[in-house]
C-alpha cells in the first residue's frame, strides 16, 4: 500500500520534472509562466469548478458542504493562533512574521492541492476539495494579506487595508455561478458541458508544469534550512494537519470518510506560491519566503506518501 501511495505522487512528480527540464533548457519564453498561471486561475480552474459542482453536488448535499466548511475554517483559525504563539516564543523578526503565519495556516490549493487531490481520490472528491479551496481563499485574502502588510519592517505603524475584491476571484465566481445553476435546477446543454470539461481538464497538467517552472526559476542551490524555515515547515506539514485531525477526532465522527481524508491531505500541501509576491509588496523577507515555497514544494514528495498511508490506505488518523 505504501508503494501505491508513492506511485500516486511519482506520476505528479514526473510532470513537475518535465516543466523543470523544459524551463532549464529554455524551451519556454520568459512570459510563459505568467501566462500559464493566468490561464489556470482565470479560465481553466473556474471551468473545472463549475462543472464539478454541478456534477458532484446536489441541493441536499449543500447543508453538509457548509458544515464541512466550518471544520476547515476552524482549523485554519486555530493554526493562525498557534503560528502567532510561535512567532512570539521564538521571536521571529519583522518582515518574516506575516509570512510565517501564512505558511502555517494557508496552503497551495490550486497548483498543488487540486492535481494531488485528483491523483489520490479522482474526480469524485472535487466537491470536498472545494471546501478547502474556499477556506484557503477566505483565509489568504481576508486575514493572511493583512498580517503580511502589518509586518512591513519599513512602516511599523502601517495600517493594512482590506480589499474585498481580492476575495472575488475567478474560481470563486465559477463556484458561485455553479451554485446558482444548481439551486435553480438549470441544465447545461451537453456541448457546453463538454467544452467546459475539456477546458477544466487543463488544470492538472498545466499546474504541475507551472510548479516545475517555478522550481527551476527559484534554483535548487538557493535552498537552505535555518531555524525560521524549519519552524515554518513544521507548521505547514505537522501542525496544520494535526489541528484538523484533532477536530475530526473530537467532533467529526459522523462526517464522510472521504471528506476527512481530502481535508487532511489538503491541509498538508506546500506553502502558497503567491506569498513571495505579497512579501515583496510589504518589504518583507522575499528570500526567506521563496526558500519556504521551494523547500516545502520539494518536501511534499516525501510528506504525501507518508500522510496518504496514514490517512487513505491505513486510515489510523481519521
Amino acid at each position: 500500500m505504501f508503494m501505491q501511495s508513492i506511485g500516486s505522487v511519482i506520476s505528479i512528480m514526473l510532470i513537475i520534472v518535465l516543466g523543470f527540464v523544459l524551463e532549464r533548457s529554455k524551451f519556454f519564453h520568459d512570459s510563459f509562466a505568467g501566462d500559464i498561471s493566468k490561464l489556470i486561475t482565470r479560465i481553466a480552474l473556474p471551468a473545472a469548478i463549475f462543472v464539478s459542482v454541478l456534477k458532484y453536488l446536489t441541493r441536499g448535499s449543500l447543508i453538509s458542504f457548509m458544515g464541512a466548511l466550518m471544520y476547515s475554517l476552524g482549523a485554519v483559525l486555530i493554526s493562525y493562533v498557534i503560528a502567532y504563539l510561535l512567532v512570539k516564543i521564538f521571536r521571529i523578526r519583522p518582515g518574516r512574521r506575516g509570512i510565517f503565519m501564512n505558511t502555517v495556516a494557508n496552503a497551495n490549493t490550486i497548483f498543488i492541492g487540486l492535481p494531488l487531490n485528483i491523483a489520490l481520490f479522482g474526480d469524485k472528491a472535487t466537491s470536498y476539495f472545494l471546501v478547502y479551496y474556499l477556506t484557503n481563499t477566505i483565509s489568504t485574502w481576508a486575514i493572511g494579506v493583512i498580517l503580511i502588510s502589518q509586518d512591513d519592517p519599513t512602516q511599523a505603524d502601517k495600517k493594512a487595508k482590506f480589499d474585498w475584491k481580492k476575495l472575488v476571484t475567478p474560481p470563486l465566481l465559477g463556484f458561485l455561478a455553479a451554485l446558482i445553476f444548481l439551486l435553480l435546477g438549470i441544465q447545461l446543454p451537453s456541448f457546453i458541458n463538454s467544452s467546459l470539461t475539456y477546458v477544466g481538464n487543463l488544470v492538472t497538467p498545466l499546474s504541475l508544469i507551472y510548479i516545475g517552472i517555478v522550481l527551476s526559476k527559484a534554483g535548487l542551490k538557493s535552498i537552505r534550512i535555518d531555524r525560521d524555515t524549519s519552524l515554518a515547515l513544521l507548521g505547514r506539514f505537522i501542525i496544520s494537519p494535526a489541528v484538523i485531525i484533532i477536530l475530526f477526532m473530537a467532533f467529526g465522527a459522523s462526517l464522510p470518510l472521504l471528506l476527512k481524508q481530502v481535508l487532511i491531505i489538503q491541509s498538508a500541501v506546500p506553502a502558497l506560491a503567491v506569498l513571495p509576491i505579497l512579501a515583496n509588496e510589504s518589504h518583507g523577507d522575499v528570500e526567506y519566503e521563496t526558500n519556504i515555497v521551494t523547500t516545502s514544494t520539494l518536501l511534499f514528495v516525501a510528506v504525501v506518501p507518508i500522510l496518504s498511508e496514514l490517512v487513505i490506505y491505513h486510515p489510523v488518523l481519521v
